[in-house]
């Protein structure tokens, strides 16, 4: 099987763009029918819950396959419902493995010796006994608890030909507050974390432009985007903070590499949720919604294609 890389490079080459869209079901949110069904289907609140997720998560995968190169779904709202919700998740991921697209696990993990390994088979391992089988293209992983805490999943991503993502400039207004620490020579956090994100990047490129480690950036910090992108050019890049959060097709254009491939743009309220956006109410009624989340996609393609030029290369 290819490196992560190159089939990210490839799915983004054959689909034409780099939209990464997030799977963050929020039961108030989900679209009344869809709450309807999962109740009447009896169980617990917390299954109500997962059933719900399942169903919409599916729906998505269903709506935007064959569109964009990769989903993302965010770990912690399955979490929230306990074993049904896990169960669930797990079974999204295989399902839109099974469509053709890359999964991005949205979990955060980080941990020390072996409970970072078990994470890491958990997430990227495929011996075909456990709860990982491969459900995963790509993990993200939070490195502060120190270089020695990632080793385990880097090991595991080369073994296993995944990928990671490791937090280095996230997204979020308070990123800043530690982030943005310096030391003595006035080098801060974040660039202290992408030096070693590009390391090993660099150790695990092979052949392909990127290495199987990657880094989450935010969109919401479009100069600290481009200083990433030149200080990691090995490094393929998760880049959140698009839609929802305010960033704009142009805040992206930086965390390309000049093949026109190296990033994927993430989007999740903005287009799961297009139906409860006034652009797209105004077009489709809420029986519509799906509809209404392949107009958002499309639009987000659109926007980002004068920012990115992948190319059309087959896989």
């Amino acid at each position: 099987m290819p490196s992560y890389s190159a089939r990210l490079s490839a799915a983004i080459r054959r689909t034409g763009n780099p939209v990464c869209v997030g799977l963050d079901p929020r039961w108030n949110n989900l679209p009344a029918e869809i709450r309807e069904r999962s109740t009447a289907a009896g169980g617990s609140l917390w299954e109500q819950k997962a059933r719900g997720f399942e169903e919409f998560s599916r729906r998505i995968i269903e709506v935007v396959k064959g569109l964009v190169p990769v989903v993302k779904p965010q770990a912690a709202f399955f979490e929230e419902c306990g074993p049904a919700g896990m169960a669930a998740l797990w079974r999204v991921m295989r399902h839109a493995r099974q469509a053709g697209l890359l999964v991005i696990c949205d979990a955060k993990r980080g941990d020390i010796g072996s409970t970072a390994e078990a994470y890491a088979q958990a997430y990227l391992g495929d011996d075909g006994d456990g709860p990982g089988q491969g459900g995963v293209d790509a993990l993200t992983i939070n490195p502060y608890l120190g270089a020695d805490t990632l080793q385990p999943f880097v090991d595991a991503a080369v073994r296993y030909e995944r990928g990671l993502y490791v937090l280095v400039r996230t997204s979020n207004p308070g990123a800043g507050t530690l982030q943005d620490i310096c030391d003595a020579s006035q080098t801060k956090i974040y660039q202290h974390v992408a030096r070693l994100v590009e390391q090993l990047a660099s150790s695990t490129r092979g052949t392909d432009p990127y290495g199987c480690v990657g880094g989450v950036v935010g969109a919401t910090y479009p100069a600290e985007l481009l200083e990433l992108r030149q200080a990691m050019p090995h490094t393929p890049l998760l880049i959140p903070g698009y839609g929802s959060q305010g960033a704009k097709a142009a805040d992206v254009a930086a965390g390309f590499g000049p093949d026109g491939v190296g990033a994927v743009v993430n989007s999740s309220r903005a287009i799961i949720f297009a139906h409860e956006k006034k652009e797209y109410a105004a077009k489709y009624s809420p029986e519509r919604w799906e509809e209404a989340v392949r107009a958002a996609t499309h639009d987000m393609i659109r926007e980002l294609a004068p920012y990115c030029q992948p190319g059309t290369a087959q896989a």
